[in-house]
């Protein structure tokens, strides 16, 4: 390897070591939060998601299915925890029911997928991933997280006001990496990501101060059952069979990143790379299970910055899952880098997801719709859209153990356009329209 090409890989290592950083810091915060955990154990599942979302990653990358795809903790996950635990009062159950209750669901669906993944149910499945049911599940998991970075790249995770000053500098942070992507000469274009974190953190840190989060020691990094134990604790089916079925519908993630991203590496994922895939992500999500961590899924956001970056040499996802391992580690390490603005950090992500629309379109390539047909993901797409800016407060009259389902319109979209799209005869409607459109432009032969 010669020395500008070690360079290259190298600035892309650390390019994809921020990516993964920036997905991964959010999520066990939150959640620390949502179980009341003190600081000390919120410090250390940040560093178990750190080493346990990079060793998935290097795993997915070597045994499973061997795509540069990032192995991260699942939105739908993040949401479906962040809901059971604010309905824990209103079910009258206590945090640790509620989390053991959701462990036992989690390794119980993990299990499962290993099974799944070993009988070669993943490439059954695949056709159950129709093109329309891509378009849905690529278009809401890109909306559910442009939504997530455009409330966290102003402010309003932690705030309820927008700041005009901070949305400003937001603003130039953004126009600044679409100007080198789009228009950047074309060594620059593939690292405007890494540009733009790293010209947007030292500004921020200059104009606004440092965003430092506090990461102080307690807890021990292997502790297990964190949320609580489900050897000694009162279970409750009605949120272990949520969890459960969270864990199987999840897998949808994992679908629409294969699939979503053949046209990337040339090729249409194999068997082995479902069983490969499937197997990883069950693993990892009965350890994430255990230890405390939002469950795993492939990233089908890795898409849209693949497209951004066009890099898909392997060396540098391995110098970032492996960098990110170290950070769980070296709590130093972690701690210096969390100093990185969560604003900056999510305004980058939200210009590198915008390229996520382009793969779901891509999956209606060639295909024409009536005015009967277009429901078949218009409906699920735009009901999926629309509960997500529902607040979570108006559910509270839902039965509790409906809650997670209803109230999440990543989880309600991928149920509907599943159902639809196998129990609606569509492509009768639409041989049906075409008749009648022939019959309507053919000319009369009667005679006047």
């Amino acid at each position: 390897m010669g020395k500008q090409e070690a360079v290259k890989h190298s600035l892309a290592g650390i390019q994809w070591l921020f990516f993964m950083f920036a997905n991964t810091i959010v999520i066990p915060l939150t959640i620390g939060h949502a179980f009341d955990l003190s600081s000390g154990d919120i410090a250390t599942s940040i560093q178990r998601a750190f080493i346990l979302t990079g060793v998935a990653s290097l795993l997915q990358v070597f045994v499973g299915h061997r795509w540069i795809l990032l192995e991260g903790q699942s939105g739908l996950w993040w949401g479906v925890i962040i809901s059971l635990c604010a309905s824990a009062p209103t079910m009258g159950l206590t945090l640790p029911e509620v989390g053991a209750s959701m462990i036992t669901g989690i390794v119980l669906g993990g299990v499962t997928i290993i099974l799944l993944g070993m009988l070669g149910v993943g490439d059954k499945i695949k056709k159950w991933f129709t093109p329309h049911v891509m378009f849905v599940v690529i278009f809401l998991i890109a909306s559910q997280l442009i939504f997530i970075f455009a409330k966290g790249m102003l402010g309003l995770n932690a705030d309820t006001t927008v700041h005009p000053t901070t949305s400003l500098f937001i603003l130039a942070v953004i126009v600044l990496v679409l100007l080198l992507t789009l228009a950047g000469p074309a060594k620059l274009r593939n690292f405007a990501i890494l540009i733009g974190i790293i010209l947007g953190w030292i500004f921020y840190t200059l104009i606004f101060g440092s965003e430092a989060q506090t990461f102080e020691g307690g807890g021990k990094l292997w502790m297990p059952f964190t949320w609580g134990n489900p050897l000694d604790t009162h279970l409750n089916m009605g949120i272990v069979t949520v969890t459960y079925l969270t864990g199987l519908l999840n897998l949808s993630n994992t679908m629409a990143a294969l699939k979503g991203s053949a046209a990337l590496f040339g090729s249409e994922p194999t068997a082995r790379q479902y069983r490969g895939g499937f197997a990883i992500t069950g693993l990892m999500n009965i350890l994430a299970g255990i230890f405390g961590v939002v469950p795993y899924g492939t990233y089908a956001s890795s898409i849209g910055f693949l497209q951004a970056t066009r890099i898909f040499s392997r060396i540098p996802f391995i110098i970032g899952s492996s960098g990110l391992i170290l950070f769980g580690f070296v709590p130093q390490l972690a701690e210096f880098f969390s100093t990185l603005p969560l604003t900056v950090g999510n305004a980058v992500l939200f210009v590198a997801y915008l390229s996520m629309m382009n793969s779901a379109l891509t999956q209606l390539k060639g295909i024409t719709f009536t005015s009967r047909t277009i429901y078949r993901v218009a409906l699920p797409a735009f009901i999926g859209l629309a509960w997500m800016t529902f607040p979570s407060s108006v559910w509270t009259e839902v039965p509790v153990l409906i809650q997670p389902l209803i109230s999440n319109g990543l989880l309600l979209g991928i149920i509907i356009t599943l159902l639809i799209n196998h129990l609606i005869p569509w492509d009768r409607m639409e041989e049906q329209d075409r008749q009648e459109s022939l019959k309507a432009e053919t000319p009369s032969n009667s005679s006047c």
